[in-house]
């Protein structure tokens, strides 16, 4: 079976549990192509158990989970899927340009590939704002720089589907900013991206929402249309709303 038109990723009843305690309780959700996807909600609800599960990672998933036509995990899904996880994925003690050859080699071994990864590495420093650091040891750079070359690596493949766990946390609001344009600019290529924050700022900057907490969704739509809904003038307004209800509807179940 494939996703349904026009989604690249679709889940449905998703549950992971860990011993006791159930981490995502029976999660129904689509991200769509083009779009940017936010992930929001506070530490622990969780946001990163989520992703994991999406890109292939987390044991013990339960419920129907397809990527891009493919069971998430999927080894066709490798080159297709970039994912960022919250600590910068680099060796500190090659450069930034050797760390994406590297991970480039990974991505198309061989003689034959030599030119396609070589302008894949050149690409993805271009877009990340590295080309300046490329000789610089990763071990040397900032957190932020750090974090555009996690970027750079998972842009190597063009990925169709870019999945980030928090990736503006702890930098400053010059490069948050430009990480949005260019997730924007990304997502106008045709690129689907999940991305999580507990930032609620950053919700505005989203096509779409998936708000959680404890490990539902209590809300799926456009920030517009759950600031409407709600009556407030900010997400994080109609998500604190959101929260009171449920807590509402949980103490009369009682």
């Amino acid at each position: 079976m494939m996703n349904s038109p026009g989604v690249a990723v679709e889940a449905r009843g998703l549950t992971v549990r860990r011993g006791s305690r159930t981490v995502l309780k029976g999660l129904d959700f689509t991200v769509e192509p083009g779009r940017i996807t936010g992930l929001l909600g506070p530490s622990g609800c969780g946001k990163s158990t989520l992703m994991r599960a999406v890109v292939g990672t987390q044991a013990k998933a339960t419920g129907t989970l397809r990527v891009l036509g493919s069971p998430a995990g999927h080894p066709s899904l490798r080159p297709r899927v970039g994912y960022v996880t919250q600590a910068p994925s680099v060796y500190t003690d090659l450069t930034v340009r050797q760390n994406l050859d590297y991970f480039a080699a990974v991505l198309r071994p061989g003689r034959a590939h030599r030119d396609a990864r070589r302008e894949a590495v050149t690409r993805a420093l271009t877009e990340v704002d590295l080309t300046s650091h490329e000789g610089a040891l990763a071990g040397n750079l900032s957190g932020g720089q750090r974090t555009r070359v996690s970027l750079a690596v998972a842009l190597l493949g063009t990925p169709d589907l870019l999945v980030l766990d928090e990736p503006t946390v702890g930098l400053d609001p010059v490069l948050r900013r430009d990480l949005w344009q260019l997730f924007h600019t990304l997502a106008e290529r045709g690129t689907a991206l999940l991305i999580s924050s507990h930032v609620m700022d950053e919700a505005e900057r989203c096509h779409r929402l998936l708000l959680m907490r404890e490990g539902e969704i209590l809300a799926d739509d456009t920030p517009d249309a759950l600031r409407t809904a709600a009556g407030t003038d900010t997400v994080e307004a109609a998500f604190l709303h959101l929260v009171d209800a449920a807590a509402h509807r949980e103490e009369n179940a009682r």
